[in-house]
């Protein structure tokens, strides 16, 4: 299961109880059963070009504009480029309407373009 930052889950699935600063999840009858990711075939993630590269390269800071956000962008885009998951990336960009970063190597803007051409059509 995926960790994220800041959010506590007791593995035997009993009531999580969290301290102050910590989101805590709802665990109990009325949650949905968490889904199990294998790495490999199940989740492309695994496989991407982008793994263990800071998140900051592929999403911007609040504020960035031009030359900066283009030199960021271009180099998140160098290092998708090759990655052998690309194409599952992008599609999951695209299908899930990621609204902010890079994914599969489309940027923000890539992304609009994308589904407003889809749209006309």
């Amino acid at each position: 299961m995926e960790r994220l930052p800041g959010v506590r889950i007791r593995s035997d699935g009993s009531h999580a109880s969290g301290t102050e600063g910590t989101a805590v999840l709802p665990v109990g009858p009325a949650s949905p059963p968490a889904e199990e990711i294998t790495p490999g075939a199940e989740d492309w993630r695994e496989d991407a070009a982008c793994r263990g590269i800071e998140s900051s390269v592929f999403f911007s800071p609040d504020g960035e504009r031009g030359q900066a956000r283009a030199r960021r962008e271009a180099r998140a885009q160098r290092i998708c480029q090759d990655g052998p998951v690309l194409s599952r990336c992008r599609d999951h960009a695209l299908a899930a309407g990621e609204p902010y970063g890079i994914w599969g190597g489309m940027t923000e803007t890539d992304r609009r373009r994308h589904a407003h051409r889809l749209r006309r059509a």
